[in-house]
């Protein structure tokens, strides 16, 4: 199954309203979908959601890797022998991991449609749905507090709230939106590197009677021996995100007992296959895995749903990064109902997106 034709579309989405998070504002985001036609006719798509910040690469960065090398890469291969293609990608491209996710993702949606079955069965089917989180960006007490009640009002079961400018506000919001949303809803609390030790010991304390679900990379990323304080000295399981960017960090947490939980991004650590490694890295350490997201189209949230789906450790969603998004080439690839999240149970990746 030959690889015959690359396309690469770049996408530019406007959000519905900006956010904030720790240490910036979102209004928009790019997107680069990858297209792979084969000399059977079948076409496989991948999406890339570059961030600077996390990723190291832009629209352009990843719309030139994907024309120049990875293009020179794909032509004439067998689209099947995906691990070979990959291995000979990271090569030239292995500080781009959301360039390596579009293209691990268009090997695999070809893969299932191969196969005639959705990626999530082929890779392990051990549940056919997920709750996912829905997030509220850094907002005033008031404006915390409708997001909440929206939210719940939708039939989400999961809320996480981001935080990390400061401690006091950030310990008040969380109380109240708990008294507010009740007892049932999941919350969980994101500080985006932006606390000390001493703030995180804080904040944990302060939020005890809120009965958090976890706190998320509560100190800087560069500093993993912070990230270990903070595990060691508080009650609430503690997750690493922006500290996790690949398989050898996922081995020194594990190894160094750093965290209790793992936040796993395709975008971050360059597609399935490498989410595949890090997840039984997390199962042999006895690490819970969570599959979160970028500003990524439902394509790519689809994406990672199916990686949700095929693993039993894989026991967190936080797939709301769609939400926002105006215009989106591939709106319905999954659906939420309830606070579940759901696949177009198609083969591949299971939805084809509308580019021109």
């Amino acid at each position: 199954m030959k690889i015959k034709h690359v396309a690469v579309i770049p996408v530019q989405l406007k959000l519905t309203e900006p956010y904030t998070i720790a240490y910036e504002t979102i209004d928009h985001a790019v997107n680069v979908f990858l297209r792979l036609e084969t000399a059977s006719g079948l076409i496989g798509y991948g999406c890339a959601a570059p961030d600077l910040a996390v990723t190291g690469e832009t629209g352009e960065s990843v719309q030139q890797d994907l024309e120049g090398p990875a293009r020179e890469i794909l032509m004439g291969r067998d689209a099947l022998r995906i691990s070979r293609i990959l291995e000979d990608c990271t090569k030239n491209l292995s500080a781009h991991p959301s360039t390596l996710a579009a293209i691990d993702m268009a090997l695999h949606d070809l893969l299932g449609k191969k196969a005639g079955l959705p990626i999530w069965k082929i890779l392990g089917g051990y549940r056919r749905s997920i709750i996912t989180s829905v997030t509220i960006g850094i907002l005033p007490l008031v404006g915390t507090i409708e997001k909440a009640q929206q939210f719940v009002h939708q039939g989400f079961k999961s809320i996480k709230i981001k935080g990390g400018k400061d401690v006091e506000s950030d310990i008040e919001k969380v109380r109240r939106v708990r008294e507010i949303v009740g007892p049932r809803i999941e919350l969980r609390f994101d500080a985006n590197q932006g606390y000390t030790v001493e703030e995180s010991q804080k904040f944990v304390n302060g939020v005890t009677a809120a009965h958090l679900e976890l706190i998320e990379q509560p100190t800087p990323k560069g500093q993993p021996d912070m990230l270990g304080r903070v595990t060691q000295s508080v009650t609430l399981p503690v997750m690493a995100d922006e500290s996790l960017m690949s398989l050898r960090d996922a081995f020194r947490l594990a190894r160094k007992d750093l965290v209790d939980m793992v936040n796993v991004k395709l975008m971050k650590v360059g597609g399935l296959i490498e989410a595949m490694h890090i997840n039984s890295v997390a199962r042999s350490a006895g690490l819970e895995v969570m599959i979160g997201c970028m500003d990524e189209s439902a394509y790519a949230i689809a994406a990672g749903l199916h990686y949700a789906l095929a693993r039993s450790n894989v026991c967190y969603a936080d797939l709301d990064g769609h939400l926002d998004l105006i215009d989106d080439p591939a709106a319905g690839a999954v659906f939420i109902k309830k606070g579940y999240i759901f696949p177009n149970d198609q083969p591949g990746i299971g939805f084809q997106p509308e580019l021109d």
